[in-house]
């Protein structure tokens, strides 16, 4: 009732901005381009619903889901059951999981042929030559109610209080306009902008206690104030994935980049430009095959000087979109700082390794264990040469499990299983599964590294 309450005494106050006359007809076109979508995450100890909010971007009833709707350690064989809801409808309609893009971060789903013809593309009311929209400008969105109200769809409007480069064109108006993942259009009803996740969004409060009051951050995770404008949207709507895991993915392997101190940029005379320090470039990678070398100084790409943006930071996205725009294969030549010298290394982008969600695993309930196959990235974090690289990670621990109670947490790399190095994922999956299957076995002993240190755990069965 506080929420109903809430929304009323806000239409009073604000609706008068819109034309009355105009708004229901804007509506009832524009609510057919939103959607529900559920779906399933199986566990190796649960099965849980999870809902997101999504836009219908073409004819063929493609709708794409905010990059915050689905957990980055969930594995797209773990995604199950795919239901797409109109809004006010009870009857959902199947879906399926297309895959992830990593451009844009968008999660595409596609509804089956039956209802599309209920849906309307977002692209019917793209405005040729659409612009950001203005500081003080006034634009309204959608927000979905929850489930158990058949995701019953209403009404947000606010102005635009800022337009920043974050690094991608991003309106932020005063206060929450359109659910996460959701359209939001100005007056005339064209679309201006796509809602991003509120995770940007924070409302501090203070607790009580005896020092005073700590921070208390919220977040309003059912509607948004920041808008990516709608010409960092309409271009990327063709990149629906060829797969589940997005491939093909460039990969340059330049690693830990970060922004030059304002300071040493003045020092170095780059003048107005941008410039990011290298931290590392990573063994075998196309960067080091290319010539780029750790502390390098980059400043351009492709003979383009890298543009500035505040805060400073904004630039390293802007770099890794670069890339990402780009397909294995692809020539980039990297201008960069080195030794008071500038050079250009021409390279030529490679395919990305096998990534977290594409590894192999496996779940051994006696132990409560999943392990999970060594992947490059894996070799990253821990500062690992990838040509000695062996060995297997936890994946998932269960609680109170074996495992748990003898000290595994998830992401241990485990290296040794009774004495015996782990060379390969098979290997370690043969061998807990013959400890799993042997009932006369009380314990097995694994070695384990973590944080670069390591220890002997003793599992008892």
């Amino acid at each position: 009732m506080k929420k109903v309450a809430g929304l009323l005494l806000w239409f009073v106050a604000v609706a008068p901005f819109l034309r009355a006359a105009d708004l229901p007809a804007l509506w009832a076109e524009r609510v057919r381009c939103v959607v529900a979508v559920e779906y399933y995450v199986e566990t190796e100890i649960e099965r849980r619903p999870s809902v997101a909010y999504g836009t219908v971007i073409d004819d063929q009833g493609t709708i794409i889901l905010p990059s915050v709707a689905v957990s980055p350690r969930t594995t797209p064989a773990q995604l199950k059951e795919f239901k797409v809801y109109r809004p006010g409808n009870p009857e959902p309609a199947p879906g399926e999981y297309l895959g992830q893009d990593a451009l844009t971060g968008w999660h595409f789903v596609r509804a089956a042929s039956a209802v599309r013809g209920d849906l309307v593309p977002i692209t019917r009311f793209a405005a040729a030559g659409a612009k950001a929209p203005a500081i003080a400008e006034e634009v309204w969105g959608i927000g979905l109610r929850g489930k158990d109200e058949d995701f019953l769809p209403y009404l947000l409007t606010s102005r635009i209080a800022l337009v920043q480069a974050l690094p991608q064109r991003t309106a932020i108006a005063q206060q929450e306009v359109a659910g996460p993942g959701l359209p939001a259009f100005n007056r005339n009803g064209d679309f201006v902008g796509l809602a991003a996740s509120s995770f940007g969004q924070n409302y501090v409060q203070f607790s009580r206690d005896d020092r005073g009051g700590l921070p208390v951050i919220l977040v309003n995770v059912e509607e948004s104030g920041a808008l990516l404008v709608a010409a960092e949207v309409l271009p990327y709507l063709q990149r629906i994935p060829q797969n589940v895991f997005g491939r093909p993915l460039a990969w340059l392997g330049a690693y830990g980049l970060e922004p030059v101190d304002p300071e040493v940029a003045s020092f170095l005379k780059l003048g107005a430009q941008s410039a990011l320090v290298i931290s590392e470039v990573l063994e075998g990678s196309p960067a080091e095959i290319g010539g780029l070398k750790d502390r390098d100084i980059l400043l351009a790409i492709d003979g383009q000087p890298l543009p500035r943006f505040k805060p400073d930071r904004v630039v390293v996205g802007y770099v890794g979109r670069e890339i990402q725009r780009r397909r294995p294969g692809d020539a980039i030549t990297f201008t960069v700082l080195r030794g008071g010298a500038r050079v250009d290394a021409r390279i030529v982008l490679g395919e990305q390794p096998k990534l977290f969600s594409e590894a192999e695993r496996k779940y051994f309930d006696r132990l409560g264990l999943t392990i999970r196959e060594f992947v490059y990235d894996d070799a990253v974090a821990r500062r690992a040469r990838t040509s000695d690289a062996a060995g297997v990670i936890a994946h998932f621990v269960k609680p109170n499990g074996p495992a748990a109670v003898a000290g595994l947490r998830t992401d241990d790399w485990i290296k040794e299983i009774d004495g015996t190095e782990v060379k390969t994922f098979a290997a370690a999956a043969t061998q807990l599964g013959t400890i799993e299957a042997d009932r006369f076995r009380t314990e097995c002993v694994l070695l384990v590294s973590r944080g670069g240190e390591t220890a002997v755990l003793r599992v008892k069965l």
